[in-house]
């Protein structure tokens, strides 16, 4: 009888962890790829998110490389 009372509390704890803890929710996210004449290619991310709080972040990535292999 104990064991099946504390499966139970168990499993109604899991059950409402997903609720204590909120998930952020993406607004936006666009990509976009350049190459100029010399064959640089430069990659650029940004992503907007909104917090369980209500807060908004914006995240921006770029990265640049060069793709020409030539010797």
């Amino acid at each position: 009888m104990r064991n099946m009372i504390f499966a139970g509390l168990f499993a109604l704890s899991l059950g409402g962890m997903p609720m204590l803890a909120g998930c952020d929710r993406e607004l936006s996210h666009q990509e976009k790829t350049t190459t100029d004449s010399t064959g640089s290619q430069t990659h650029s991310e940004q992503t907007k998110v909104q917090h369980p709080d209500g807060s908004v972040t914006t995240e921006k990535q770029t990265s640049q490389g060069n793709t020409n292999n030539n010797p």
